[in-house]
């Protein structure tokens, strides 16, 4: 097994230089380049740090959660690579963890945070969680980053929820429909009510009235999609589109449509918040504002790496780049 001498060997450095390198100990006075030829010569030698050694020494695991409330969910690739990313940038492997337990108050959360096994915790609740109940169940037992969801005692990430359902709108309204129906998620949800005042914004920015029956509260979920579908055609006076504040929503605001004998785009329009490779493979092809997860993920373990160096509590916004949106099958003027 290759030590730390033989990486010093090779790279032509001290031992000391060689064991900050590769311990990531930012005060070490090194160049650049000589990093690179340390990283280099590690490689060749074939060195791996012991880890579990280091841990005790520093206190670390180097090693963060993220607990989302479903990993099969397609909105979670690009948030869950752009944590990966990050983590592995610096030095971290990432734990992903989905199930009702890893959620604040479950036992193997308690376990998680309690019994020191990761460095923090970047974690997207469930909707409709309670922030207060949040903040109590982690309290100070581990370095916390919130996704889309401030809570108090924690630094939070969110992206523009509010510009992203305006965008939504706008599109609408510019092909020329003026009664356009919102399938949001559930009224305690931060980020459903975000999208929900972006969504009046765009409408009230080109005069058109705000009609509160053409705005639902149910969820995110496919089926949550088809019930808002369901209750908004039911109207006597039916929108000629929806937005649905979420693509899994959407792809039931498609088949709801579909059951009631209604064709898409050419007797409802459909725009969903967010963009996932499920979005282009519904029929049609769902026309969708894409949000910066990726980026997300990323600023999110930055924020998780600064708050375990001591760091204050901080609320991001992630805005760069800005909502898009992606234009498809699913919107059209309205017919006739």
């Amino acid at each position: 097994m290759a030590k730390l001498s033989d990486v010093a060997a090779r790279a032509g450095v001290s031992v000391s230089a060689v064991s900050r390198v590769l311990s990531g100990d930012p005060s070490a006075r090194v160049s650049a380049a000589t990093r690179e030829r340390v990283r280099r010569a590690a490689d060749e030698v074939g060195y791996h740090p012991n880890f579990a050694g280091r841990a005790l020494k520093l206190a670390r695991t180097d090693v963060i959660a993220l607990i989302v409330p479903d990993v099969t969910n397609a909105l979670f690739a690009e948030l869950t690579r752009g944590v990966e990313d990050e983590a592995v940038a610096r030095g971290c492997v990432m734990l992903l963890a989905r199930s009702e337990d890893m959620q604040p108050g479950g036992r193997m959360f308690d376990r998680l945070v309690g019994e020191g096994r990761v460095d923090g915790i970047v974690l997207q609740p469930r909707d409709g969680t309670d922030p207060q109940e949040l903040a109590r169940s982690v309290g100070e037992r581990a370095p916390l980053v919130t996704i889309h969801q401030p809570i108090p005692g924690a630094s939070s990430v969110v992206v523009p929820d509010a510009l992203a359902a305006r965008l939504a709108t706008e599109h609408l309204i510019a092909l020329g429909h003026r009664r356009i129906g919102f399938a949001g998620g559930l009224p305690a949800s931060p980020t459903a009510r975000r999208r929900a005042e972006g969504h009046l914004a765009a409408l009230l920015g080109a005069g058109v009235p705000g009609v509160p029956e053409l705005v639902t509260w149910r969820g995110y979920r496919e089926s949550d999609g088809r019930a808002s579908t369901a209750e908004l055609l039911a109207l006597p006076q039916r929108p000629t589109a929806i937005v649905a504040a979420n693509v899994n929503a959407a792809i039931g605001v498609l088949a709801q449509a579909r059951a009631q004998g209604l064709t898409v785009p050419r007797d409802l329009s459909v725009v969903a918040i967010h963009d996932a490779w499920t979005a282009e493979h519904t029929w049609p092809p769902l026309t969708c504002v894409r949000m910066p997860l990726y980026e997300l993920g990323r600023i999110a373990v930055t924020t998780l790496a600064e708050a375990v160096d001591g760091g204050p509590v901080v609320h991001r916004g992630v805005d760069r780049p800005e909502p898009v949106l992606i234009g498809r099958e699913s919107t059209a003027a309205p017919h006739g």
